[in-house]
C-alpha cells in the first residue's frame, strides 16, 4: 500500500470521527466472497443459486437482529411473477404459470420518528451462467451487486448500535437484472409519503473516475439528498460527486427508480467506471477485481453522511413525481 493511499485512509477514519464505527473488512471480505462464490451459480433469478443467497443474507439480517416487516413471518417479502407483471403472492395458484419470488427485507424501529421511513437497498440477484469463457462460465456477480448487498448488510449492523430515530429499512431486491421486478412490487407495498429517503447501493467494489475515497450519487440535481450527505462529511478526505455519466441514465437503471417516480429522494450510490468496465456482466466479475478497503471505506463515509437523515435532523426535499 502505498505512503499516499495509507495517508488518506487516515485522514477518512480520523474526520469521519468517533460516532462512525469503521467498517471491518475483514467483514467485507467474508460477505462478497460468500455471496460471489461459485456455489451461489452466479445468482440468477429463479434458480437454486439465489436461493441460497437469499438464505445466507436472512442469517445474517437474523444474526443482527433486525425486526421483519409488519404481520411477516420471515425476512422474505414474497410475490408472484409471470412475464412482466407481479402479482401478490397468494396469486400463485389463481395466475397459472406464475412462478415466486421475494426480496429480503428488514428492519429497525425508530424510536422518536417510527413512521418515517430511511431505505438501505441493493439487489442479490445476478444473470447467473454465461457462455463458458477460459473454462469459465459462472457470471458471479461480486461487484453487480454482491458489494451493495454487503453494504446492506453492514450498514444494518451499524444502525443496530446505533439506534435510529426514523425507522430503517434494509431491502435486498430480487430480480433486478430482468426488470427491476423486486423493487417494483416492494413500492407498491410501501407508503411512498412516508418513505423520506432511499439509499440505493450499487456497485461500489471499485474505485470511481474520481479516485479513492468518492462515490457518484445518480440524480444528484433532483434534490438535495446529495448536498446534506456532503454536508455530513464536511472536513473529511470522502467525496460524493453528481453522476458523471448522464448519457447512461443511470438514474433509471436501478431499483431507486421505481419510488423516485413517486417523489421519494431515492438516489444510487455507485463508484462504477460504467463507460469502460470491461468486467460487467461477464464472468469476469469476481471478488479478486475489488477493492475491499476502498468498499469499507464508502460504507462507513455512507454510515456517516445518513446520519442527519436517519436521525430526523435532515429531511431531504422530494424528487418531482413522474
Amino acid at each position: 500500500m502505498s505512503r499516499k493511499i495509507m495517508l488518506a485512509m487516515l485522514l477518512l477514519t480520523a474526520s469521519l470521527g468517533a460516532s462512525a464505527q469503521q467498517t471491518d473488512v475483514n467483514e467485507v471480505r467474508r460477505i462478497i466472497s460468500t455471496l460471489a462464490a461459485d456455489s451461489m451459480m452466479g445468482r440468477g433469478t429463479f434458480t437454486p443459486g439465489i436461493e441460497k443467497a437469499s438464505l445466507f443474507i436472512e442469517s445474517e439480517f437474523e444474526k443482527t437482529g433486525l425486526e421483519k416487516l409488519p404481520g411477516a413471518a420471515s425476512y422474505r417479502q414474497p410475490f408472484a411473477m409471470k412475464s412482466r407483471s407481479i402479482y401478490p403472492a397468494d396469486s400463485l395458484s389463481l395466475v397459472p404459470g406464475a412462478k415466486a419470488l421475494h426480496n429480503v427485507v428488514g428492519l429497525i424501529r425508530g424510536s422518536s420518528k417510527p413512521d418515517e421511513y430511511v431505505i438501505f437497498s441493493g439487489h442479490y440477484d445476478h444473470i447467473g451462467i454465461l457462455k463458458p469463457v477460459a473454462g469459465d462460465s459462472i457470471a458471479n456477480g461480486a461487484d453487480d451487486d454482491a458489494s451493495g448487498i454487503t453494504a446492506v448488510i453492514l450498514l444494518a449492523r451499524h444502525f443496530k448500535q446505533h439506534p435510529p430515530e426514523r425507522t430503517v429499512i434494509f431491502a435486498c431486491f430480487t430480480a433486478e437484472e430482468i426488470g427491476g421486478f423486486g423493487s417494483r412490487y416492494f413500492s407498491r407495498e410501501v407508503n411512498p409519503d412516508q418513505v423520506v429517503a432511499m439509499f440505493n447501493i450499487e456497485m461500489i467494489g471499485k474505485e470511481s473516475k474520481f479516485g479513492r475515497n468518492s462515490a457518484f450519487i445518480t440524480g444528484f440535481e433532483r434534490s438535495d439528498f446529495g448536498p446534506i450527505l456532503q454536508r455530513n462529511l464536511e472536513g473529511s478526505a470522502f467525496q460524493f460527486h453528481p453522476d458523471p455519466y448522464p448519457e447512461q441514465q443511470l438514474f433509471y437503471r436501478s431499483d431507486n427508480a421505481m419510488l423516485a417516480k413517486l417523489g421519494v429522494p431515492a438516489h444510487t450510490i455507485s463508484t462504477t467506471q460504467i463507460d469502460k468496465d470491461k468486467l460487467y456482466h461477464s464472468v469476469d466479475d469476481e471478488i479478486e477485481s475489488l477493492d475491499m478497503q476502498n468498499i469499507a471505506d464508502i460504507i462507513s463515509a455512507i454510515a456517516v453522511s445518513s446520519g442527519t437523515i436517519v436521525s430526523g435532523k435532515d429531511t431531504p426535499t422530494r424528487v418531482t413525481k413522474e
